[in-house]
């Protein structure tokens, strides 16, 4: 095997590893892709920005619900199979999402809108399951001295499926409609569970059989509460998705609130900008890696975050939103790739399903939570006022924490990688 050492590509050396993230790139596309037809069907249907917030929260629930017992799950048995019986699950769902969009004149007199909150709802069980399963198989794929190499090229793969994702959805849409725009998901999820069907097996972690369902996860939750720096890292991305996320209420921006003559197209623009800042960035982080000085980067990243939110709330003009929201996305990624990293490195293989788990619930389901925390700011103080709201409130989470845990920005994690 090829010498890692100072090498941007060492991840990408590994057959397993590159299986391993085109099959990452082909979900981002589909839920992506999904998550603009459903939202824009949606507020198409409505003309109301809370009903934007409830997707998220719908989704949020059913993941929170299960991330402790999924993050046992994904210590216990084969990692593989529990991500392809997701795939199944959301496969289910989006199933349910075409056929509403086929029969919608039936569907939605004697239902409303109850079907699309319920596939919403079975997708956010899938990932679940999801979240901790890949975490703890990633690791297992190679070599400890190249969790930061794998972590940043999953980041990329990831940021350019959210840039493509988006507006291949907004193409869709434009070009054939929701209903065929639901048969295109179906078709990559597909493709996704086949390739991903070749991906080597291996076994779950060492197992003791004395150990009870409630000591395993009352293990977990004890190693991330008993460690500071990461349970700094788990909550400072906790409130800065929370408050700072304005995802939720782009389809507002694009009709009602920046000037333009296509809302579809800048709705795609909107939804594709902070990917293609994080992108970037990402490949930048191939070959700088960002772990010197790491916790003080991650405070910077995160503050960096909020501003931007702030100033793209207030841009009316779209390029002058759209640089802004680009500039969100560079800062996101650096603290996205920091605490995956740190995640890495720090927890024992035989713990990684569990504290991804808690990670998911203080971070994952977030992002939904904070999507109806937009919905329901933008209905009591307007959208613009929320969101500026929401990037003030983050950079109060970023001095509060280097207040709290100043031990955090004094992290350097280059010995760890060793």
């Amino acid at each position: 095997m090829p010498s890692n050492a100072h090498d941007p590509w060492a991840a990408l050396r590994y057959g397993n590893f590159r299986l391993f993230i085109s099959v990452r790139l082909l979900t981002t596309l589909l839920t992506q892709a999904q998550a603009v037809v459903v939202s824009y069907q949606l507020y198409e249907i409505t003309n109301d920005p809370l009903a934007l917030g409830l997707i998220g929260l719908v989704e949020a629930v059913p993941a929170l619900t299960v991330a402790l017992y999924a993050g046992h799950v994904a210590d216990r048995y084969h990692r593989k199979r529990i991500v392809l019986l997701s795939f199944a699950m959301i496969f289910l769902t989006t199933l349910i999402l075409y056929l509403y969009s086929l029969e919608f004149a039936q569907w939605h007199a004697r239902l409303g809108t109850a079907p699309i909150y319920l596939a919403i709802f079975f997708t956010g069980l899938a990932r679940g399951f999801i979240s901790p399963a890949n975490f703890a198989l990633m690791s297992q794929l190679i070599p400890r001295a190249i969790y930061l190499n794998a972590t940043t090229w999953n980041s990329s793969v990831w940021q350019l499926g959210t840039i493509i994702g988006p507006a291949l959805g907004g193409v869709l849409i434009g070009a054939m409609g929701a209903t065929n725009s639901y048969l295109v998901v179906i078709g990559i999820l597909a493709v996704a569970a086949i390739l991903f069907s070749f991906l080597q097996n291996v076994p779950p972690p060492a197992y003791t059989s004395t150990e009870t369902l409630v000591t395993r996860i009352r293990s977990g939750l004890q190693f991330v509460f008993g460690n500071k720096v990461l349970l700094s890292l788990i909550t400072l991305d906790l409130f800065a998705v929370l408050f700072g996320g304005a995802e939720a209420l782009f389809p507002v921006f694009a009709r009602d609130i920046i000037a333009n003559n296509n809302p579809e197209e800048t709705f795609g623009l909107l939804r594709s900008a902070p990917a293609v800042g994080s992108a970037l960035m990402a490949l930048v982080l191939t070959f700088a890696p960002p772990m010197k000085h790491a916790g003080r980067n991650m405070l910077l990243a995160v503050a960096g975050f909020g501003l931007s939110m702030i100033f793209f709330a207030l841009s009316q003009h779209l390029w002058l939103a759209l640089f802004f929201l680009f500039l969100s996305g560079v800062f996101d990624n650096i603290s996205v790739v920091v605490r995956s990293t740190m995640l890495q490195l720090l927890t024992p293989d035989d713990m990684r399903g569990r504290v991804s788990s808690v990670n998911s619930m203080f971070l994952s389901s977030s992002n939904e939570i904070g999507a109806f925390e937009s919905g329901v700011t933008a209905r009591w103080l307007g959208t613009v006022t929320s969101v500026v709201f929401g990037g003030i409130m983050t950079m109060v989470v970023v001095g509060f924490t280097n207040w709290r845990v100043p031990r955090l920005k004094r992290m350097d994690m280059q010995e760890y990688s060793r």
